[in-house]
């Protein structure tokens, strides 16, 4: 029988650390097959990925991934908790025994913080810092853990989530190397974050960034569309100013009044990173405004947002990969699919589909219809 370990993922791209993750994750645990729950899109930023899902999943599967298998915006384009709930979730659904995960602390008593987090009744009244600050704050007092690294407060979401769920997946957490997260330079090593790979691609410096990628992430970058927020300004700032204020209200996780403020700085703002830089506060984070707005074009609404996921859509396998699904199909919980006609838009990624057909608006690459799983051989 066939073993495997799961990688939640984004790969914007795919490059030398996601390699050296994947390599210590099989390492670690002996797995036969190595499957990534993979943001599809759109990403948990609120940022479109700068390549299309099925460039990144083709890079992956040439890169070592053996199944990809796509994490549905509902999932992906959330605050943590709700992003790792998700995730988690499929990991289990397809399977795994083991999810691996980077973390600059992988020593972090995990139990430990999820006894002492705060009460779902709690609410951090100030509204002069954003939520997640106040409640690393608030773990830090019960329990002298910091818990400020953003591969950290994935980790604990994913531990979280599988704590939450009844402890589905034995969890691996792996020591992140090289650059941090955010650097957003390259630095002299094979190992560059994909923050600093995206900010050399956006300005056309495809060479520089050839050695901390591997071959088929060349590959992709020499032929693929780059996607950026610039390119859905226009019609975000449409959306914004055309749209009642009843309507835009509506918007999953429009509070506050923040309505106001996005339709005032729309007509105002010339680009969208002007348009950031009106609406930020202390509060709204550059990520939670990017959030936001990608729920504004998608017409998302909280009961399209709040939900379960309730299929695995595969993107894509290897030889190895496809042998381990057909060992596993027949215990699915959750309807696989790999194939899209009209009704399984309507009965299960109506979301998913109007989040590609954004990116097929700017890249005439078709991201649904039409598109069958990557198999390599």
């Amino acid at each position: 029988m066939l073993k495997a370990v799961g990688i939640i993922s984004e790969y914007n791209p795919f490059h030398n650390g996601h390699a050296y993750q994947l390599a210590q994750a099989k390492k670690k645990t002996g797995a036969d097959v190595t499957i990534a729950i993979m943001s599809g899109n759109w990403l948990q930023r609120g940022e479109p990925a700068i390549y299309d899902k099925w460039l990144r999943a083709n890079a992956a599967l040439k890169s070592g991934v053996d199944v990809v298998i796509e994490l549905p915006v509902y999932s992906a384009v959330q605050p943590s908790h709700i992003f790792s709930m998700g995730a988690v979730k499929l990991a289990a659904a397809i399977k795994c025994q083991w999810l691996a995960f980077g973390a600059e602390t992988p020593g972090i008593d995990y139990q430990l913080l999820i006894k002492n987090q705060p009460r779902k009744d709690r609410s951090f009244k100030r509204f002069d810092r954003p939520y997640a600050s106040m409640f690393q704050d608030y773990l830090y007092q019960k329990t002298g853990i910091r818990l400020n690294q953003p591969n950290d407060v994935l980790a604990f979401g994913y531990a979280n989530a599988n704590a939450k769920l009844g402890f589905p997946l034995e969890l691996i957490p792996i020591k992140r190397i090289g650059s941090d997260h955010n650097a957003s330079q390259l630095t002299s090593g094979e190992i560059a974050s994909a923050s600093a790979i995206r900010n050399e691609l956006y300005r056309g410096r495809f060479e520089a960034v050839q050695r901390v990628v591997p071959e088929a992430t060349q590959q992709l970058i020499s032929s693929g569309t780059r996607i950026s927020w610039g390119q859905f300004w226009p019609l975000l700032r449409f959306e914004l100013i055309e749209a009642p204020i009843n309507q835009l209200q509506t918007v999953y996780q429009m509070t506050e009044g923040i309505e106001y403020r996005l339709k005032q700085a729309a007509i105002e703002a010339e680009t969208f990173s002007k348009f950031l830089h009106l609406v930020k506060t202390k509060r709204y984070t550059y990520t939670r405004i990017q959030r936001l707005c990608c729920y504004v074009l998608l017409h998302a609404t909280t009961a399209n947002m709040l939900t379960d996921p309730k299929y695995i859509r595969l993107l894509g396998c290897t030889s190895q990969g496809r042998q381990y699904l057909n060992q596993v199909k027949a215990d699915l919980p959750l309807p696989m699919i790999s194939k899209v006609n009209q009704d399984v838009v309507k009965d299960f990624i109506e979301l998913d589909f109007k989040a590609g057909m954004l990116i097929e608006m700017m890249t005439g690459a078709h991201q649904d219809f039409y598109k069958h799983p990557i198999i390599l051989k």
